[in-house]
């Protein structure tokens, strides 16, 4: 009944565009080109199946000969196979695909952070004025710099850095991911056979929304490693007679997940507290192994705790508490970029996360979700305890999105990617579903077949055709050379990183104390000329924090009639229609261009070069900070995203 009862749940949350019904708030734009790709996949898969069923429906019932089993040394030796080849896929989509660099903001930072630690330090110093250095999510209050993220994701990437290879940490954390479900499988199913288990392994394994994942510099890959560990500890700490160390290991492992995602951690915490806590009602081992997985956990917490106090000065405040207030944090109340979140409007963020998974899971051309669905539907045996424990902790992730006020979209759904061992579990229980139910309808058995191989075939060539390409060609402006500089002859150089007009303005609101939330919202309700000509007075005139910030609030007046600029190629930049530009704002439209780079990607390159933001006619100051370096501007030769880069050497006269 209750497995019924989610099946019922999950179909509609996935199926109806319950964002767009809901007033206010989010919506999903694309939910009818998906409502429309998904009823054609449908109905040509059902075709393919139908048309099967009608050809061999006379063909009568297969002979079947006794499957052969496979015995335990074979299936783990199996197993390992699936796994390397998992880490040797993982490996070549984040060297092919993803270049090998982080492409989104948040891998940025969080490789900056693994820089650092790797040379035992959780921060930087800021040489010169840090807006020639400041960039999205690090926190530089002071004259110290460091990144916004828990520790602990960091903390794994360092290991790739020591070894030269960042990129390799999400592969390798992937091929444990996939050993690691296969080990949870012999606990879930140890009576179903071998090959099962070794199917639903391989799919995993293969899974594209996991097999990109994997491939990227992000943290959810490392947290679901942690995740599954103590998953896998977990059902050993619950044994009778349980070996003392399992309860240490799974507190461990908890406590490092909590270290990278918090909130992910939390949702498998709970429920195995509860599981560890009923269990000791009885004293004795289980109570022994309670308290020693409160031990495990309070030991890498202590790390985080350290970390945020010699960071933040808080051992409770985060860095991005900090740099964003207390709009960053879980909860229904006013966003960091002012939008209120409401338990509506959580709603529709869980139900976006469900839609998206129908076609970023499996890639299927019909919704990924129906076969778990399946799955769920006609699964008769009684769940198991760790069957329970795994959908709690589903539903407390999805609690805790729920009360998130973030829209988490990369590469998928990533705020869900903790729910990848659930579905995964459940749609393999839902093919062998499907094909136990139709054993005695051996034509209808066929078409079955006969469909999902279609949707199988043609979720290949869509990897194929559209999002590896997709994947490859996009983010271009993210993807530097890191070799460029050695490539153009600049070695021992301060290099100036032009980016656009919009993104320094930006960054000179931080520089005058205005606030990360109220500098976003700033920018996108003000004229950039004018907010240009007020900045400059501001800053001639000393102005900064609170008075900066009521100055700049009062130019919001014509907010309501701000379109997207027209007059550059970054079209983040606003404009008033009609408002005549100076000659500054016209120079640094023409500077837009001429071509600029994002600053960003360029701060983890480390190849003897300092890297810094162009300011215009700051050059002098900043060259005073770096002595005895030939000094570059570095911009695109041109406004496209992937124009040539151009290295233009400033003679002594521009900065001195």
């Amino acid at each position: 009944m209750v497995t019924r009862l989610i099946a019922v749940a999950l179909l509609l949350a996935s199926l109806l565009p319950l964002a767009n019904w809901i007033p206010g708030g989010e919506s999903d734009s694309l939910y009818g080109a998906r409502l429309s790709d998904w009823v054609l996949g449908l109905g040509l898969c059902a075709g393919l199946g139908v048309l099967t069923w009608f050809v061999s429906r006379n063909a009568g019932a297969p002979t079947r000969s006794l499957p052969r089993t496979i015995d335990a040394p074979r299936e783990r030796r199996a197993a390992a196979l699936i796994s390397v080849v998992a880490l040797i896929t993982y490996a070549a989509i984040a060297r092919t695909v993803f270049s090998g660099r982080p492409l989104l903001i948040d891998e940025i930072v969080q490789l900056l952070q693994a820089q650092d630690l790797s040379g035992f330090r959780l921060t930087h110093p800021i040489e010169g004025a840090k807006e020639f250095f400041s960039i999205m999510h690090e926190v530089d209050f002071g004259d110290r710099a460091y990144g916004q993220y828990p520790i602990g994701g960091p903390a794994m990437l360092t290991l790739g850095v020591w070894l030269g290879a960042p990129w390799l940490v999400g592969p390798v954390a992937g091929m444990l991911c996939v050993w690691m479900f296969w080990l949870l499988l012999r606990e879930l199913e140890p009576h179903a056979s071998g090959q099962w288990r070794l199917g639903a392994t391989a799919l995993f394994a293969a899974t594209p929304f996991a097999a990109f994942m994997f491939g990227s510099h992000m943290n959810h890959a490392t947290t679901l490693l942690w995740l599954l560990a103590a998953t896998c500890a977990l059902v050993r700490a619950v044994r009778p007679n349980a070996s003392l160390g399992w309860g240490i290991s799974t507190g461990l492992a908890l406590g490092v997940a909590a270290t990278v995602r918090p909130l992910d951690a939390v949702a498998f915490a709970l429920p195995a507290a509860a599981w560890l806590l009923w269990r000791a009602r009885v004293g004795g081992r289980p109570l022994a192994i309670l308290l020693l997985s409160g031990v495990g956990v309070a030991v890498p917490m202590s790390l985080l705790f350290w970390a945020n106090f010699a960071t933040t000065g808080d051992p409770f405040t985060f860095g991005y508490d900090l740099l964003w207030g207390p709009g960053h944090s879980v909860g229904f109340h006013a966003t960091p970029w002012g939008v209120a979140h409401t338990p509506a409007r959580g709603v529709e963020l869980i139900a976006l996360y469900l839609t998206r998974l129908n076609t970023y899971l499996f890639e299927l051309p019909f919704p990924s979700l129906l076969i778990p669905v399946l799955g769920f539907w006609f699964s008769r045996a009684r769940l198991a305890a760790l069957d329970r424990y795994l959908l709690c902790t589903a539903g407390l992730v999805a609690v805790g999105y729920w009360a998130y006020w973030h829209d988490g979209f990369f590469l998928g759904p990533r705020f869900v990617f903790a729910w990848l061992p659930v579905l995964i579990l459940w749609t393999a229980r839902g093919v062998r579903s499907l094909t136990s139910e139709f054993e005695r309808h051996p034509g209808v058995g066929r078409g079955v077949r006969a469909a999902l191989m279609g949707g199988a075939a043609y979720a290949v060539f869509s990897l194929a055709m559209v999002r590896v390409p997709t994947y490859h060609n996009g983010l271009v402006s993210m993807r530097i050379d890191p070799n460029a500089a050695e490539d153009a002859g600049v070695r021992n150089a301060l290099v100036l990183v032009q980016e656009s007009w919009g993104a320094e303005l930006v960054v000179r609101m931080w520089a005058r104390g205005v606030p990360r939330p109220e500098s976003e919202m700033l920018y996108r309700s003000i004229d950039a000329c004018v907010l240009e000509e007020s900045l400059g007075g501001l800053e001639q005139a000393g102005v900064r924090d609170g008075a900066a910030v009521a100055a700049l609030q009062a130019l919001r007046v014509d907010s309501a009639r701000l379109v997207a600029s027209d007059l550059s190629p970054d079209f983040t930049e606003r404009r008033l229609p009609g408002l005549r530009y100076t000659a500054r704002c016209i120079s640094r439209l023409e500077d837009d261009r001429s071509g600029y780079l994002l600053y960003a990607p360029w701060r983890i390159v480390q190849d003897g070069n300092v890297y810094a933001r162009w300011l215009p006619g700051r050059e002098a100051e900043i060259a005073r900070a770096f002595p005895g370096r030939a000094v570059y501007r570095l911009r695109r030769s041109g406004s496209s995203v992937d124009a040539p880069l151009l290295w233009e050497a400033l003679d002594s006269a521009q900065t001195r």
